[in-house]
Protein backbone atom coordinates (compact mmCIF):
# COMPACT_ATOMS: atom_id res chain seq x y z
CA UNK A 1 0.00 0.00 0.00
CA UNK A 2 1.36 3.43 -0.95
CA UNK A 3 2.17 5.34 2.20
CA UNK A 4 3.07 8.88 3.26
CA UNK A 5 4.42 7.53 6.53
CA UNK A 6 7.65 9.37 7.31
CA UNK A 7 10.90 7.55 6.68
CA UNK A 8 12.90 8.56 9.74
CA UNK A 9 15.88 6.25 9.38
CA UNK A 10 19.39 7.30 8.28
CA UNK A 11 19.89 7.30 4.52
CA UNK A 12 22.49 5.18 2.80
CA UNK A 13 24.30 6.51 -0.29
CA UNK A 14 21.66 5.21 -2.71
CA UNK A 15 18.74 6.90 -0.96
CA UNK A 16 20.69 10.07 -0.20
CA UNK A 17 21.50 10.46 -3.91
CA UNK A 18 17.84 9.95 -4.75
CA UNK A 19 16.75 12.72 -2.39
CA UNK A 20 19.46 15.15 -3.53
CA UNK A 21 18.70 14.59 -7.23
CA UNK A 22 15.00 15.14 -6.80
CA UNK A 23 15.15 18.06 -4.36
CA UNK A 24 17.89 19.93 -6.27
CA UNK A 25 19.24 20.25 -9.80
CA UNK A 26 22.68 18.95 -8.82
CA UNK A 27 24.78 17.62 -5.98
CA UNK A 28 28.44 17.06 -5.18
CA UNK A 29 30.40 14.25 -3.58
CA UNK A 30 30.84 16.46 -0.53
CA UNK A 31 27.10 17.06 -0.15
CA UNK A 32 26.46 13.36 -0.67
CA UNK A 33 28.96 12.52 2.06
CA UNK A 34 27.31 15.05 4.37
CA UNK A 35 23.86 13.60 3.66
CA UNK A 36 24.70 9.95 4.21
CA UNK A 37 23.67 8.77 7.67
CA UNK A 38 21.13 11.57 8.09
CA UNK A 39 17.36 11.22 8.00
CA UNK A 40 15.46 12.76 5.06
CA UNK A 41 14.23 15.52 7.35
CA UNK A 42 17.79 16.34 8.40
CA UNK A 43 18.97 16.44 4.78
CA UNK A 44 16.14 18.77 3.83
CA UNK A 45 17.08 21.06 6.71
CA UNK A 46 20.48 21.43 4.99
CA UNK A 47 18.79 22.20 1.68
CA UNK A 48 16.40 24.73 3.24
CA UNK A 49 19.15 27.20 4.06
CA UNK A 50 18.59 30.73 2.81
CA UNK A 51 19.27 31.31 -0.86
CA UNK A 52 22.41 33.30 -1.53
CA UNK A 53 23.13 35.58 -4.46
CA UNK A 54 26.78 35.01 -5.33
CA UNK A 55 26.22 37.08 -8.45
CA UNK A 56 24.15 39.91 -7.09
CA UNK A 57 23.05 41.81 -10.22
CA UNK A 58 23.01 40.63 -13.83
CA UNK A 59 25.71 42.35 -15.84
CA UNK A 60 25.74 42.96 -19.59
CA UNK A 61 29.37 42.69 -20.68
CA UNK A 62 28.83 44.08 -24.16
CA UNK A 63 31.13 47.12 -23.83
CA UNK A 64 28.82 50.03 -24.33
CA UNK A 65 31.68 52.41 -24.94
CA UNK A 66 32.34 50.46 -28.14
CA UNK A 67 28.74 49.66 -29.02
CA UNK A 68 27.56 52.37 -31.38
CA UNK A 69 24.26 50.56 -31.94
CA UNK A 70 23.24 51.38 -28.35
CA UNK A 71 24.10 55.07 -27.89
CA UNK A 72 23.63 56.34 -24.37
CA UNK A 73 23.67 52.93 -22.70
CA UNK A 74 26.51 53.26 -20.22
CA UNK A 75 25.25 51.26 -17.25
CA UNK A 76 26.24 47.62 -17.69
CA UNK A 77 24.48 46.62 -14.45
CA UNK A 78 21.38 47.99 -16.08
CA UNK A 79 18.93 46.57 -13.55
CA UNK A 80 20.80 48.21 -10.70
CA UNK A 81 20.52 51.59 -12.36
CA UNK A 82 18.27 53.78 -10.14
CA UNK A 83 17.26 55.80 -13.20
CA UNK A 84 16.05 52.74 -15.16
CA UNK A 85 13.17 53.42 -17.50
CA UNK A 86 11.41 51.43 -20.18
CA UNK A 87 12.83 53.60 -22.95
CA UNK A 88 16.35 54.06 -21.59
CA UNK A 89 17.43 50.44 -22.04
CA UNK A 90 16.06 49.50 -25.41
CA UNK A 91 18.98 47.70 -27.05
CA UNK A 92 19.88 44.04 -26.87
CA UNK A 93 16.80 42.86 -25.00
CA UNK A 94 17.10 39.25 -26.15
CA UNK A 95 20.70 39.20 -24.95
CA UNK A 96 19.80 40.90 -21.68
CA UNK A 97 16.98 38.45 -20.96
CA UNK A 98 19.42 35.61 -21.62
CA UNK A 99 21.86 37.21 -19.17
CA UNK A 100 19.11 37.38 -16.56
CA UNK A 101 18.50 33.66 -17.12
CA UNK A 102 22.25 33.08 -16.71
CA UNK A 103 22.17 35.07 -13.47
CA UNK A 104 19.53 32.67 -12.13
CA UNK A 105 21.43 29.59 -13.32
CA UNK A 106 24.78 30.74 -11.91
CA UNK A 107 23.31 31.36 -8.47
CA UNK A 108 21.63 27.95 -8.63
CA UNK A 109 24.78 26.04 -9.64
CA UNK A 110 26.80 27.68 -6.85
CA UNK A 111 24.62 26.30 -4.07
CA UNK A 112 22.25 23.50 -3.14
CA UNK A 113 18.91 24.56 -1.78
CA UNK A 114 15.38 23.34 -2.19
CA UNK A 115 14.08 26.71 -3.34
CA UNK A 116 15.71 26.74 -6.79
CA UNK A 117 13.85 23.69 -8.03
CA UNK A 118 10.66 25.01 -6.41
CA UNK A 119 11.19 28.29 -8.29
CA UNK A 120 11.52 26.27 -11.48
CA UNK A 121 8.35 24.38 -10.54
CA UNK A 122 6.54 27.71 -10.21
CA UNK A 123 7.90 28.73 -13.61
CA UNK A 124 6.48 25.54 -15.17
CA UNK A 125 3.16 26.35 -13.48
CA UNK A 126 2.86 30.11 -14.16
CA UNK A 127 4.66 29.80 -17.48
CA UNK A 128 5.81 32.49 -19.84
CA UNK A 129 8.49 32.58 -22.51
CA UNK A 130 11.20 35.15 -21.97
CA UNK A 131 11.87 35.33 -25.73
CA UNK A 132 8.28 35.59 -26.92
CA UNK A 133 6.43 38.68 -25.80
CA UNK A 134 7.43 38.87 -22.15
CA UNK A 135 8.49 42.51 -22.18
CA UNK A 136 11.82 44.06 -21.31
CA UNK A 137 14.56 42.11 -19.58
CA UNK A 138 13.85 44.05 -16.39
CA UNK A 139 10.28 42.73 -16.35
CA UNK A 140 11.61 39.20 -16.77
CA UNK A 141 14.02 39.81 -13.88
CA UNK A 142 11.08 40.94 -11.73
CA UNK A 143 9.14 37.82 -12.72
CA UNK A 144 11.94 35.46 -11.63
CA UNK A 145 12.30 37.30 -8.35
CA UNK A 146 8.56 37.07 -7.74
CA UNK A 147 8.66 33.28 -8.22
CA UNK A 148 11.70 32.99 -5.99
CA UNK A 149 10.10 35.13 -3.28
CA UNK A 150 7.06 32.85 -3.12
CA UNK A 151 8.94 29.55 -3.44
CA UNK A 152 8.65 29.06 0.34
CA UNK A 153 5.26 30.74 0.69
CA UNK A 154 1.68 30.25 -0.47
CA UNK A 155 1.06 29.44 -4.11
CA UNK A 156 -2.43 30.86 -3.61
CA UNK A 157 -0.91 34.24 -2.77
CA UNK A 158 1.36 33.95 -5.79
CA UNK A 159 -1.72 33.25 -7.95
CA UNK A 160 -3.05 36.63 -6.82
CA UNK A 161 0.27 38.39 -7.46
CA UNK A 162 1.04 36.88 -10.86
CA UNK A 163 -1.90 38.73 -12.42
CA UNK A 164 -0.04 41.99 -11.74
CA UNK A 165 3.34 40.78 -12.98
CA UNK A 166 4.41 42.98 -15.89
CA UNK A 167 5.96 40.15 -17.88
CA UNK A 168 2.80 38.07 -17.55
CA UNK A 169 0.68 41.06 -18.56
CA UNK A 170 2.81 41.37 -21.69
CA UNK A 171 2.87 37.67 -22.43
CA UNK A 172 -0.82 36.84 -22.15
CA UNK A 173 -2.17 40.18 -23.32
CA UNK A 174 -4.19 41.03 -20.23
CA UNK A 175 -3.06 44.62 -20.51
CA UNK A 176 -5.34 44.72 -23.58
CA UNK A 177 -8.28 43.24 -21.68
CA UNK A 178 -10.91 45.92 -21.04
CA UNK A 179 -14.65 46.12 -20.58
CA UNK A 180 -15.08 47.46 -24.12
CA UNK A 181 -12.58 45.07 -25.72
CA UNK A 182 -12.45 41.83 -23.75
CA UNK A 183 -9.47 39.50 -24.16
CA UNK A 184 -9.95 35.97 -22.81
CA UNK A 185 -6.35 34.82 -23.22
CA UNK A 186 -5.19 35.29 -19.64
CA UNK A 187 -8.46 34.23 -18.03
CA UNK A 188 -8.44 30.96 -19.97
CA UNK A 189 -4.84 30.10 -19.08
CA UNK A 190 -5.38 31.10 -15.46
CA UNK A 191 -8.06 28.43 -15.15
CA UNK A 192 -6.62 25.75 -17.43
CA UNK A 193 -2.89 25.96 -16.69
CA UNK A 194 -2.23 28.12 -13.65
CA UNK A 195 -4.77 26.86 -11.13
CA UNK A 196 -7.58 24.28 -11.27
CA UNK A 197 -7.02 22.58 -14.63
CA UNK A 198 -9.65 21.38 -17.06
CA UNK A 199 -10.59 17.89 -16.04
CA UNK A 200 -12.40 15.52 -18.44
CA UNK A 201 -14.72 17.23 -20.92
CA UNK A 202 -18.29 16.21 -20.07
CA UNK A 203 -20.23 18.43 -22.45
CA UNK A 204 -20.02 21.22 -24.98
CA UNK A 205 -17.87 23.85 -23.30
CA UNK A 206 -17.96 21.96 -19.98
CA UNK A 207 -14.60 20.66 -18.77
CA UNK A 208 -15.78 19.36 -15.37
CA UNK A 209 -13.68 21.81 -13.34
CA UNK A 210 -14.88 24.90 -15.22
CA UNK A 211 -16.87 25.87 -18.30
CA UNK A 212 -16.51 28.29 -21.19
CA UNK A 213 -18.90 30.56 -19.32
CA UNK A 214 -16.39 30.65 -16.45
CA UNK A 215 -13.65 31.69 -18.88
CA UNK A 216 -15.80 34.65 -19.93
CA UNK A 217 -16.49 35.60 -16.32
CA UNK A 218 -12.82 35.22 -15.34
CA UNK A 219 -11.78 37.48 -18.18
CA UNK A 220 -14.22 40.13 -16.94
CA UNK A 221 -12.72 39.88 -13.45
CA UNK A 222 -9.28 40.60 -14.94
CA UNK A 223 -10.34 43.62 -17.02
CA UNK A 224 -8.45 46.83 -16.34
CA UNK A 225 -5.27 45.26 -14.91
CA UNK A 226 -2.51 46.91 -16.91
CA UNK A 227 1.26 46.72 -17.09
CA UNK A 228 3.47 49.52 -15.81
CA UNK A 229 6.35 49.74 -18.32
CA UNK A 230 8.54 51.98 -16.16
CA UNK A 231 8.34 49.66 -13.11
CA UNK A 232 7.51 52.53 -10.78
CA UNK A 233 4.60 50.82 -9.02
CA UNK A 234 5.61 48.38 -6.28
CA UNK A 235 4.00 45.54 -4.38
CA UNK A 236 4.60 46.50 -0.76
CA UNK A 237 4.00 42.93 0.44
CA UNK A 238 7.25 41.88 -1.26
CA UNK A 239 9.28 44.80 0.15
CA UNK A 240 12.58 43.88 1.72
CA UNK A 241 13.11 40.98 -0.67
CA UNK A 242 16.55 40.83 -2.30
CA UNK A 243 16.99 43.62 -4.87
CA UNK A 244 13.64 45.25 -3.94
CA UNK A 245 13.61 47.40 -0.80
CA UNK A 246 10.27 48.93 -1.84
CA UNK A 247 8.75 45.75 -3.22
CA UNK A 248 8.80 43.99 -6.59
CA UNK A 249 7.54 46.20 -9.46
CA UNK A 250 4.04 45.33 -10.63
CA UNK A 251 1.17 46.44 -12.83
CA UNK A 252 -1.79 48.55 -11.76
CA UNK A 253 -5.57 48.85 -12.09
CA UNK A 254 -7.07 51.29 -14.57
CA UNK A 255 -10.51 51.66 -13.07
CA UNK A 256 -12.33 52.99 -16.13
CA UNK A 257 -11.31 49.87 -18.11
CA UNK A 258 -12.72 47.43 -15.55
CA UNK A 259 -16.04 45.62 -15.99
CA UNK A 260 -17.84 46.64 -12.80
CA UNK A 261 -20.84 44.29 -13.05
CA UNK A 262 -21.28 41.26 -10.80
CA UNK A 263 -19.89 37.97 -12.18
CA UNK A 264 -21.87 34.77 -11.72
CA UNK A 265 -20.02 31.54 -12.36
CA UNK A 266 -21.28 28.14 -13.46
CA UNK A 267 -22.29 25.02 -11.57
CA UNK A 268 -18.59 24.08 -11.48
CA UNK A 269 -18.21 26.85 -8.89
CA UNK A 270 -21.63 26.36 -7.28
CA UNK A 271 -23.08 29.29 -9.26
CA UNK A 272 -21.11 31.67 -7.07
CA UNK A 273 -21.62 35.39 -7.68
CA UNK A 274 -18.67 37.72 -7.14
CA UNK A 275 -19.47 41.37 -6.64
CA UNK A 276 -17.94 43.66 -9.23
CA UNK A 277 -15.64 46.42 -8.04
CA UNK A 278 -15.79 50.06 -9.03
CA UNK A 279 -12.76 51.53 -7.24
CA UNK A 280 -9.23 50.42 -6.43
CA UNK A 281 -10.07 48.62 -3.20
CA UNK A 282 -13.25 46.91 -4.39
CA UNK A 283 -11.64 45.74 -7.64
CA UNK A 284 -8.78 44.20 -5.66
CA UNK A 285 -11.35 42.57 -3.41
CA UNK A 286 -13.11 41.18 -6.49
CA UNK A 287 -9.83 39.71 -7.75
CA UNK A 288 -9.14 38.28 -4.32
CA UNK A 289 -12.61 36.73 -4.07
CA UNK A 290 -12.18 35.14 -7.50
CA UNK A 291 -8.90 33.45 -6.55
CA UNK A 292 -10.31 32.34 -3.20
CA UNK A 293 -13.27 30.76 -5.01
CA UNK A 294 -10.94 28.71 -7.22
CA UNK A 295 -8.70 27.65 -4.36
CA UNK A 296 -11.67 26.48 -2.31
CA UNK A 297 -12.12 23.68 -4.82
CA UNK A 298 -10.39 20.43 -3.89
CA UNK A 299 -9.42 19.90 -7.50
CA UNK A 300 -7.17 22.97 -7.43
CA UNK A 301 -5.06 21.47 -4.66
CA UNK A 302 -5.01 18.11 -6.45
CA UNK A 303 -3.87 19.76 -9.67
CA UNK A 304 -0.85 21.31 -7.93
CA UNK A 305 0.02 18.07 -6.13
CA UNK A 306 -0.14 16.10 -9.36
CA UNK A 307 2.30 18.59 -10.87
CA UNK A 308 4.57 18.26 -7.83
CA UNK A 309 4.44 14.48 -8.06
CA UNK A 310 5.27 14.58 -11.77
CA UNK A 311 8.32 16.78 -11.20
CA UNK A 312 9.64 15.21 -8.00
CA UNK A 313 8.63 11.53 -8.18
CA UNK A 314 7.54 10.23 -11.61
CA UNK A 315 5.29 11.12 -14.49
CA UNK A 316 2.62 8.43 -14.22
CA UNK A 317 0.77 6.71 -11.39
CA UNK A 318 -2.19 4.44 -10.70
CA UNK A 319 -5.40 4.77 -8.69
CA UNK A 320 -3.66 3.60 -5.54
CA UNK A 321 -1.21 6.51 -5.71
CA UNK A 322 -4.07 8.89 -6.52
CA UNK A 323 -5.99 7.81 -3.42
CA UNK A 324 -3.15 7.20 -0.95
CA UNK A 325 -0.63 9.89 -1.98
CA UNK A 326 -2.17 12.59 -4.18
CA UNK A 327 -5.43 13.09 -2.24
CA UNK A 328 -3.87 13.27 1.27
CA UNK A 329 -1.20 15.66 0.05
CA UNK A 330 -3.86 17.82 -1.60
CA UNK A 331 -5.75 17.96 1.70
CA UNK A 332 -2.57 19.02 3.47
CA UNK A 333 -1.84 21.66 0.85
CA UNK A 334 -5.32 23.13 1.09
CA UNK A 335 -5.39 23.06 4.88
CA UNK A 336 -1.98 24.71 5.30
CA UNK A 337 -2.90 27.71 3.14
CA UNK A 338 -1.32 26.27 -0.03
CA UNK A 339 2.24 26.40 1.31
CA UNK A 340 4.05 24.22 -1.23
CA UNK A 341 7.24 23.59 0.66
CA UNK A 342 5.48 21.95 3.62
CA UNK A 343 3.61 19.59 1.31
CA UNK A 344 6.73 18.87 -0.71
CA UNK A 345 8.65 18.04 2.46
CA UNK A 346 5.94 15.54 3.44
CA UNK A 347 6.34 13.87 0.04
CA UNK A 348 10.15 13.86 0.03
CA UNK A 349 10.33 12.40 3.55
CA UNK A 350 7.78 9.65 2.90
CA UNK A 351 8.42 5.93 2.61
CA UNK A 352 6.67 6.10 -0.74
CA UNK A 353 9.23 8.52 -2.15
CA UNK A 354 12.05 6.11 -1.25
CA UNK A 355 10.26 3.00 -2.59
CA UNK A 356 9.96 1.64 0.93
CA UNK A 357 6.18 1.30 1.14
CA UNK A 358 5.74 -1.91 -0.87
CA UNK A 359 7.57 -4.90 -2.29
CA UNK A 360 6.57 -4.30 -5.92
CA UNK A 361 9.77 -3.94 -7.94
CA UNK A 362 7.85 -2.89 -11.06
CA UNK A 363 6.77 0.52 -9.75
CA UNK A 364 10.11 1.86 -8.57
CA UNK A 365 10.53 5.60 -8.12
CA UNK A 366 14.32 5.56 -8.03
CA UNK A 367 15.65 5.88 -11.57
CA UNK A 368 12.13 6.30 -12.95
CA UNK A 369 12.65 9.66 -14.67
CA UNK A 370 14.69 10.97 -17.59
CA UNK A 371 16.77 13.97 -16.55
CA UNK A 372 15.77 17.27 -18.05
CA UNK A 373 18.57 19.13 -19.86
CA UNK A 374 18.77 21.50 -16.89
CA UNK A 375 19.29 18.60 -14.47
CA UNK A 376 21.69 16.87 -16.85
CA UNK A 377 24.08 19.77 -17.45
CA UNK A 378 24.01 20.95 -13.83
CA UNK A 379 24.88 17.47 -12.55
CA UNK A 380 27.78 17.12 -14.99
CA UNK A 381 29.29 20.41 -13.88
CA UNK A 382 28.87 19.70 -10.16
CA UNK A 383 29.80 16.00 -10.11
CA UNK A 384 32.92 16.49 -12.23
CA UNK A 385 33.83 19.75 -10.46
CA UNK A 386 34.18 21.54 -13.77
CA UNK A 387 35.51 25.05 -13.29
CA UNK A 388 33.28 27.59 -14.97
CA UNK A 389 34.04 31.30 -15.24
CA UNK A 390 33.15 33.31 -12.15
CA UNK A 391 30.17 35.57 -12.87
CA UNK A 392 30.57 37.17 -9.44
CA UNK A 393 33.99 38.59 -10.38
CA UNK A 394 34.66 42.32 -10.47
CA UNK A 395 33.03 43.80 -13.59
CA UNK A 396 35.31 45.12 -16.34
CA UNK A 397 35.51 48.83 -16.95
CA UNK A 398 33.01 50.29 -19.38
CA UNK A 399 34.63 50.80 -22.77
CA UNK A 400 37.50 48.43 -22.06
CA UNK A 401 38.42 45.95 -24.76
CA UNK A 402 37.44 42.70 -23.13
CA UNK A 403 39.88 39.79 -23.14
CA UNK A 404 40.33 36.36 -21.63
CA UNK A 405 41.34 37.81 -18.27
CA UNK A 406 37.80 39.09 -17.67
CA UNK A 407 35.89 36.41 -15.78
CA UNK A 408 32.52 38.07 -16.34
CA UNK A 409 33.18 38.23 -20.04
CA UNK A 410 34.23 34.59 -20.04
CA UNK A 411 31.08 33.63 -18.17
CA UNK A 412 29.03 35.54 -20.73
CA UNK A 413 30.68 33.57 -23.54
CA UNK A 414 30.29 30.26 -21.71
CA UNK A 415 26.69 30.94 -20.76
CA UNK A 416 25.34 32.80 -23.79
CA UNK A 417 27.12 31.06 -26.63
CA UNK A 418 27.54 27.56 -25.27
CA UNK A 419 24.81 26.83 -22.73
CA UNK A 420 22.01 29.21 -23.69
CA UNK A 421 22.34 29.29 -27.47
CA UNK A 422 23.74 25.81 -28.09
CA UNK A 423 23.25 23.22 -25.35
CA UNK A 424 19.73 24.09 -24.23
CA UNK A 425 18.48 24.64 -27.78
CA UNK A 426 19.91 21.36 -29.10
CA UNK A 427 18.56 19.37 -26.15
CA UNK A 428 15.00 20.66 -26.49
CA UNK A 429 14.87 23.17 -23.65
CA UNK A 430 14.91 26.78 -24.74
CA UNK A 431 15.92 28.14 -21.35
CA UNK A 432 12.93 29.89 -19.74
CA UNK A 433 11.48 29.87 -23.25
CA UNK A 434 9.12 26.94 -23.87
CA UNK A 435 7.33 26.98 -27.19
CA UNK A 436 3.84 27.21 -25.62
CA UNK A 437 2.27 28.66 -22.48
CA UNK A 438 1.64 25.07 -21.39
CA UNK A 439 5.40 24.77 -20.87
CA UNK A 440 7.79 22.03 -21.90
CA UNK A 441 6.29 18.82 -23.26
CA UNK A 442 8.46 16.86 -20.84
CA UNK A 443 6.57 18.42 -17.92
CA UNK A 444 2.97 17.99 -19.01
CA UNK A 445 2.40 16.11 -22.25
CA UNK A 446 1.47 12.45 -22.00
CA UNK A 447 2.06 9.73 -22.75
CA UNK A 448 5.77 10.60 -23.10
CA UNK A 449 6.21 13.19 -20.32
CA UNK A 450 9.88 13.22 -19.19
CA UNK A 451 10.78 10.66 -21.87
CA UNK A 452 10.30 13.49 -24.36
CA UNK A 453 13.63 14.92 -23.19
CA UNK A 454 15.45 12.00 -24.79
CA UNK A 455 14.66 11.50 -28.47
CA UNK A 456 16.26 11.46 -31.90
CA UNK A 457 16.30 15.27 -32.04
CA UNK A 458 18.06 15.71 -28.70
CA UNK A 459 20.25 12.63 -28.53
CA UNK A 460 23.37 14.11 -30.11
CA UNK A 461 23.03 17.31 -28.13
CA UNK A 462 23.29 15.27 -24.94
CA UNK A 463 25.99 12.90 -26.13
CA UNK A 464 28.31 15.66 -27.26
CA UNK A 465 28.04 17.61 -24.03
CA UNK A 466 30.79 15.76 -22.17
CA UNK A 467 33.03 16.15 -25.24
CA UNK A 468 32.60 19.89 -24.89
CA UNK A 469 34.11 19.87 -21.43
CA UNK A 470 36.85 17.30 -22.02
CA UNK A 471 37.82 18.91 -25.32
CA UNK A 472 38.86 17.84 -28.78
CA UNK A 473 42.39 17.03 -27.66
CA UNK A 474 41.35 16.05 -24.14
CA UNK A 475 43.65 18.68 -22.65
CA UNK A 476 40.88 19.93 -20.41
CA UNK A 477 41.55 23.67 -20.61
CA UNK A 478 38.80 24.93 -22.89
CA UNK A 479 39.41 28.65 -22.59
CA UNK A 480 42.09 29.96 -24.91
CA UNK A 481 44.19 29.17 -27.93
CA UNK A 482 43.44 27.54 -31.24
CA UNK A 483 44.88 24.19 -30.15
CA UNK A 484 42.55 24.18 -27.15
CA UNK A 485 39.28 24.74 -28.93
CA UNK A 486 36.76 22.42 -27.31
CA UNK A 487 33.10 21.76 -27.57
CA UNK A 488 32.31 19.60 -30.56
CA UNK A 489 28.63 20.37 -30.58
CA UNK A 490 25.84 19.31 -32.88
CA UNK A 491 23.02 21.68 -33.74
CA UNK A 492 19.45 20.83 -34.66
CA UNK A 493 20.44 21.13 -38.30
CA UNK A 494 23.12 18.47 -37.90
CA UNK A 495 26.07 20.86 -38.28
CA UNK A 496 29.11 20.39 -36.06
CA UNK A 497 31.00 23.23 -34.49
CA UNK A 498 34.09 23.40 -32.36
CA UNK A 499 33.59 26.13 -29.86
CA UNK A 500 35.67 27.50 -27.03
CA UNK A 501 33.51 27.20 -23.96
CA UNK A 502 35.80 28.81 -21.35
CA UNK A 503 35.80 26.02 -18.78
CA UNK A 504 38.57 24.05 -17.09
CA UNK A 505 38.39 20.33 -16.48
CA UNK A 506 41.43 18.11 -16.04
CA UNK A 507 40.06 14.59 -16.06
CA UNK A 508 43.25 13.05 -14.64
CA UNK A 509 43.38 15.47 -11.72
CA UNK A 510 39.68 14.84 -11.09
CA UNK A 511 40.31 11.09 -10.77
CA UNK A 512 43.46 11.49 -8.69
CA UNK A 513 41.91 13.93 -6.24
CA UNK A 514 38.48 12.35 -5.76
CA UNK A 515 38.90 8.57 -5.74
CA UNK A 516 40.87 6.54 -3.22
CA UNK A 517 42.21 3.77 -5.47
CA UNK A 518 42.49 4.93 -9.10
CA UNK A 519 45.12 2.32 -9.97
CA UNK A 520 42.64 -0.57 -9.64
CA UNK A 521 40.32 -0.41 -12.68
CA UNK A 522 37.37 -2.34 -11.25
CA UNK A 523 37.37 -0.32 -8.03
CA UNK A 524 37.70 2.96 -9.93
CA UNK A 525 34.75 2.18 -12.19
CA UNK A 526 32.63 1.09 -9.23
CA UNK A 527 33.46 4.31 -7.36
CA UNK A 528 32.64 6.53 -10.35
CA UNK A 529 29.35 4.68 -10.90
CA UNK A 530 28.43 5.12 -7.23
CA UNK A 531 28.81 8.87 -7.70
CA UNK A 532 27.00 9.12 -11.04
CA UNK A 533 24.30 6.45 -11.11
CA UNK A 534 21.11 5.69 -9.24
CA UNK A 535 21.95 2.01 -8.80
CA UNK A 536 25.07 -0.15 -8.55
CA UNK A 537 26.19 -1.65 -11.83
CA UNK A 538 26.84 -5.37 -12.28
CA UNK A 539 30.02 -7.14 -13.39
CA UNK A 540 29.01 -7.14 -17.06
CA UNK A 541 28.72 -3.35 -17.07
CA UNK A 542 31.98 -3.01 -15.17
CA UNK A 543 33.70 -5.17 -17.77
CA UNK A 544 32.19 -3.03 -20.54
CA UNK A 545 33.56 0.18 -19.04
CA UNK A 546 36.88 -1.41 -18.09
CA UNK A 547 37.81 -1.90 -21.73
CA UNK A 548 38.35 1.87 -21.99
CA UNK A 549 41.11 1.57 -19.38
CA UNK A 550 42.45 -1.88 -20.22
CA UNK A 551 42.89 -2.98 -23.86
CA UNK A 552 41.31 -6.25 -24.93
CA UNK A 553 43.12 -9.36 -23.69
CA UNK A 554 45.34 -7.35 -21.35
CA UNK A 555 45.29 -7.99 -17.58
CA UNK A 556 44.14 -5.34 -15.10
CA UNK A 557 47.71 -4.50 -14.12
CA UNK A 558 48.11 -2.92 -17.57
CA UNK A 559 46.13 0.04 -16.22
CA UNK A 560 47.76 -0.20 -12.79
CA UNK A 561 51.19 0.11 -14.36
CA UNK A 562 50.07 3.03 -16.53
CA UNK A 563 48.66 4.89 -13.52
CA UNK A 564 51.77 4.28 -11.44
CA UNK A 565 53.96 5.51 -14.31
CA UNK A 566 51.90 8.73 -14.35
CA UNK A 567 52.35 9.17 -10.59
CA UNK A 568 56.12 8.73 -10.82
CA UNK A 569 56.73 10.72 -14.00
CA UNK A 570 53.89 13.27 -13.88
CA UNK A 571 53.41 12.55 -17.57
CA UNK A 572 49.66 11.99 -18.02
CA UNK A 573 49.73 11.40 -21.78
CA UNK A 574 48.97 7.70 -21.54
CA UNK A 575 46.27 7.84 -18.87
CA UNK A 576 44.49 11.00 -20.03
CA UNK A 577 43.11 9.54 -23.23
CA UNK A 578 41.85 6.43 -21.45
CA UNK A 579 40.23 8.33 -18.60
CA UNK A 580 38.62 10.70 -21.09
CA UNK A 581 37.14 7.80 -22.99
CA UNK A 582 35.92 6.20 -19.76
CA UNK A 583 34.19 9.36 -18.55
CA UNK A 584 32.64 10.00 -21.96
CA UNK A 585 31.11 6.54 -22.08
CA UNK A 586 30.03 6.50 -18.42
CA UNK A 587 28.35 9.89 -18.82
CA UNK A 588 26.61 8.93 -22.05
CA UNK A 589 25.49 5.57 -20.66
CA UNK A 590 21.75 5.01 -20.10
CA UNK A 591 22.40 4.86 -16.35
CA UNK A 592 23.35 8.55 -16.29
CA UNK A 593 20.31 9.69 -18.27
CA UNK A 594 17.92 8.66 -15.51
CA UNK A 595 17.32 9.89 -12.00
Amino acid sequence: MASLEKHNQPLDSRLAKHLLRRACFHYSQELLNESEGKTPEQVLSILKKNKEFFWDWPYDVVPYGQNTSCPGETHASWLEDPSWSNSKYSCGQNRKRAIVAGWWWFNMIRQNNIYDKLTWFLFTTFTLSKDDGSGKSAHFFDYLNLLSFYSDKSIKTLAKKITFDNSMLYYLDNSDNSKTSPNENYGREFLELFTIGKGPQIGDGDYTNYTEHDVVMASKVFTGVRLKPNRDTFDSETSGSPHYPNGIPCGYIQINRHETSNKTFSHAFNNTTINGGSNENSIRQELDDFVEMIFEKDETAKNYVRKLYRMYVKSEWDDEIEQDIISPLANQLKNNGYNLIDTLETLLCSKHFFDLDDSNSNDENIGAMIKSPLQYISEIISLFKIQIPDASATPPEIGKTLDNDDELYNFYRFWYWFLHNSFFVSTGMGFFAPSTVAGYAGDYQGPMYDRAWFNSNTLLGRYNTILSFIGKSYNGDNRNGNDQIAGKFVTNTGNYYYRRIWTIFNCVSFIAENFSNPSEPKTLIEDISKLLYCELIDDDRIDYFKRFLVPDSEPDYYWTAAWNDYLSSNDDTQVKLRISQLLIHMTNAPEFQTM
